[in-house]
């Protein structure tokens, strides 16, 4: 393996053919590391409730030469997590707000344009087949990309019913929901680095029970394409302390756009069902809304690009 890999990269790389135990020790690291990078590995193992042997061979499987070289990564990692606000000041630190403004939008259009170059159409296209096709649909994303999660879910609601935002809170939880899934429902993983665990358990447990899975990630490396029927990949880099998901959300959006196509009449029946629930209990005031118009919603997507570029 490349020495230059670091561990949590090792860890995901090869979880999937770990020992139960191994996994238990695995998704502590990656949940707790600013802990488990300065515990012994008697501490660890007591941690987790594993024995100090384990964990040294959990080291070794990491093609570490031991524990202590285990450790001395993992802690080099998390420094370099710490000392990311440093690197923005070294980056960032003299420049104008105009500069930092037209830096971080530049990088944002470059992760969607490379998004573009790189996409697989087809996997694109089955995701689209795989989502209406399904009977239930469970959406999970962890974290920061959970707003994701909850974009896809609040628009796929309005294409179709039996779609199901999967509660992250714990993997308990998500496991308790997931209880009845089977062959005929999808699920969809969206995860990126730092690559969420219990992301990845929910889609193996789909996979197991022979659901359709579909990830939104960033590679093809990617952990989350492990138990994937197909993957949808978007180009994702911390500009700082926070993830860009410009690029993610941008395909979450052509996503739903391409399923509006395919169910014109559903997405009307939603819209026009709103449109009376908000006026019957004056959810918004009549100034407040922009009301649906008749000719928009009987006129096809397409033609409405068109009349929009010749304006």
């Amino acid at each position: 393996m490349d020495a230059k890999r670091d561990t949590i990269s090792r860890i995901n790389e090869k979880f999937n053919k770990m020992s139960k135990s191994h996994k238990k020790l695995a998704t502590f690291v990656i949940d707790h590391y600013e802990q488990a990078a300065f515990m012994t590995a008697a501490k660890l193992g007591k941690a987790v409730g594993i024995s100090e042997a384990t964990v040294v061979r959990f080291a070794y499987a990491l093609e570490y030469e031991g524990y202590p070289e285990f450790q001395e990564a993992l802690a080099e990692w998390v420094k370099k997590k710490l000392n990311t606000v440093q690197s923005i000041g070294a980056k960032y630190g003299t420049s104008t707000q105009a500069e930092l403004l037209t830096s971080v939008l530049s990088a944002d259009i470059e992760k969607i344009e490379d998004t573009m170059e790189h996409i697989d159409v087809q996997s694109f296209e089955a995701a689209v087949d795989i989502i209406l096709a399904a009977k239930h649909v469970y959406i999970i994303g962890i974290r920061s990309c959970k707003p994701l999660a909850q974009f896809l879910h609040f628009y796929l609601n309005m294409i179709r019913g039996d779609v199901y935002l999967l509660d992250s809170t714990s993997t308990s939880e998500t496991f308790e929901q997931m209880l009845r899934i089977n062959e005929k429902d999808a699920v969809i993983g969206i995860s990126f680095p730092r690559y969420s665990m219990r992301t990845l358990k929910a889609m193996e447990m789909a996979n197991d029970k022979n659901a359709k899975v579909i990830t939104l990630t960033d590679t093809i490396h990617s952990p989350m394409c492990l138990y994937s029927a197909c993957n949808l990949l978007a180009r994702s880099d911390m500009v700082s302390i926070v993830d860009s998901l410009v690029a993610p959300l941008s395909l979450i959006n052509a996503l739903v756009v391409a399923l509006c196509l395919r169910r014109p009449d559903e997405v009307k029946w939603s819209l026009e069902s709103l449109e009376k629930a908000w006026d019957n209990y004056q959810v918004y005031l009549k100034d407040e809304i922009n009301f649906i118009d008749e000719d928009m919603l009987n006129t096809p997507l397409q033609a409405q690009m068109g009349q929009r570029r010749r304006r």
